[in-house]
């Protein structure tokens, strides 16, 4: 089983920018299409967006699009958002997760095994 910790929140101005990593062991990442979400205080858990495999292909919530690009590195087993533009309405625990493997990356119900999460402030 793959265990995923992520890293790189913090607090972040409005409009600045911030990349945050999700690094894997226990099992290549190469072999899951992989995920961020996010989740504020009081709210639901919120797909960010995918990525597939190889890192060719990526999808984002619309909340998201423009600002914030996955990637993905699999010989460093680590995969990123970074996240440019930000806004106060972004300030949540981003974790990220492996797809259950089927290779869909489009939707929160496509993942699991999250990991334990990095917070992201913006302050306004």
């Amino acid at each position: 089983q793959v265990q995923l910790v992520e890293s790189g929140g913090g607090l972040v101005q409005t409009g600045g920018s911030l990349r945050l990593s999700c690094a894997a062991s226990g099992r290549t990442l190469s072999h899951y299409a992989m995920g961020w979400c996010r989740q504020a205080p009081g709210k639901e858990r919120e797909f960010v967006g995918g990525i597939n495999w190889s890192g060719s292909m990526t999808y984002y919530a619309d909340s998201v699009k423009g600002r914030f690009t996955i990637s993905r590195d699999n010989a460093k087993n680590t995969v990123y958002l970074q996240m440019n533009a930000v806004k106060p309405e972004d300030t949540a625990n981003y974790y990220c997760g492996t797809d259950k493997g089927h290779g869909y990356y489009s939707e929160l119900d496509d993942f699991n095994s999250w990991g334990q999460g990095t917070q992201v402030i913006v302050s306004s």
